[in-house]
């Protein structure tokens, strides 16, 4: 099953073939999501060759997102491995602790490796398939949307989800006025190889003008570590210089890419504005990945037409939000599930599908303008970043 190639003959059945773009987290959701709901033409198409061997850190999936998981199939007993639900703020001045506050996260702690891994295992056979880059998007003489790759084939398909992330080429190619702007810093990470016996609730260092994050994590390797995020100031030109690219176009610094004397200045600026034993978890973590934090105006349309068919927009794909304000995934997760319910209702129940989509972006919207707006607000509360221009938030 899946979209079908561009020279093959369509279908006997009366499904609809709709491509899912993306096979990190919001994307297989979606294609889970729609199996259960009875869908069996559907494709995860994933850029990377080899989608299960990606890794990633810490992520908070609030109770709306966890009920859809389980909801699928996925307990939280198999990616939920460290339940604490309490976040320790920890009050730092001249890298002293000063004081702390307890609050309680509405949902629980995942890692990306852990929740990406339960999600693909689960897919129909022949749902997922690697390698496949988006290229460009056109409509065929019939009015489909037709996907081309970057290896050159082309396939067909009714409709085209493009969950693909912050640097969305469904985004580009559908939305091409809402580039994606610098915020002036960097996420810097790093998983300790081995775990803190004191630690096991989501903590969070605060220092002013930076903020150090740490939680265990299951490796994939099955130990325990710590994931930590080093959230650190540094400007566009810092970071095209030092890093050999813009942020805007650089959104994910893999390991090799961070070179001796970026090492060297992130581990300065640890061991100045860290208590010591968070500068010491920086210093002991020999493998770094970063990722500059990026804003982007708020999207008008999650929906677009293509041909007689629609294109759709999902999670970060269709607007990245900063880490502080902890609701990427669950953006694209909640906006999943209510998606699936939109074509669900027209394929069992005859619903208009245009008015269905329609109603759903209406639904979802408001709570991206919300994220978007504060986003910017939580960073400069803690120094970090640049102060928004009106523009780039509602009013």
């Amino acid at each position: 099953m899946g979209i079908r190639d561009s020279a093959s003959p369509a279908p006997g059945d009366d499904q609809p073939s709709i491509a899912i773009v993306g096979g990190s987290i919001t994307g297989p959701t979606l294609a889970l999501l729609l199996h259960q709901a009875g869908f069996t033409n559907v494709s995860v198409l994933e850029a990377s060759p080899r989608p299960h061997a990606q890794a990633g850190g810490v992520i908070g999936l609030e109770h709306s997102a966890l009920a859809t998981l389980d909801a699928i199939g996925i307990p939280q007993r198999e990616v939920v491995p460290f339940p604490s639900e309490r976040v320790v703020a920890v009050h730092v001045s001249d890298r002293q602790e000063v004081g702390r506050v307890h609050t309680i996260y509405p949902g629980r702690n995942t890692g990306w490796h852990l929740l990406n891994t339960a999600l693909l295992n689960r897919l129909p056979d022949g749902w997922l398939q690697p390698n496949r880059a988006v290229r460009s998007l056109t409509v065929t003489d019939d009015g489909k949307a037709q996907l081309e790759f970057a290896r050159g084939q082309a396939a067909t398909a009714d409709m085209v989800v493009f969950a693909d992330g912050r640097r969305s080429t469904g985004r580009r190619l559908l939305d091409p006025s809402r580039p994606l702007h610098y915020a002036g810093y960097v996420a810097w990470r790093g998983q300790l190889p081995h775990g803190l016996p004191e630690l096991s609730d989501f903590t969070r260092y605060e220092p002013h003008s930076t903020q150090f994050n740490c939680f265990p994590i299951l490796r994939k390797d099955g130990s325990i570590g710590v994931d930590w995020t080093f959230y650190l100031n540094m400007t566009g030109e810092q970071f095209t210089e030092l890093l050999g690219a813009a942020p805007t176009q650089r959104t994910y610094v893999l390991p090799h890419q961070i070179g001796p004397e970026v090492r060297a200045m992130v581990l300065e600026q640890a061991r100045r504005l860290l208590p010591p034993a968070a500068a010491a978890m920086v210093e002991a973590t020999e493998e770094w990945n970063a990722a500059p934090i990026v804003d982007i105006d708020p999207p008008q349309h999650m929906v677009h037409p293509i041909g007689a068919g629609h294109a759709v927009l999902l999670g970060d794909a269709l607007a990245p939000v900063r880490p502080h304000t902890a609701r990427g995934a669950n953006h694209g997760i909640d906006q999943a599930h209510g998606l699936s319910i939109a074509l669900s209702q027209h394929l069992h129940h005859d619903a208009d599908l245009g008015a269905a989509l329609n109603g759903w972006q209406h639904r979802y919207l408001p709570a991206v303008h919300h994220a978007l707006e504060l986003g910017p607000r939580l960073g400069s509360a803690m120094g970090l970043g640049v102060t928004p221009s009106p523009e780039l938030v509602p009013a």
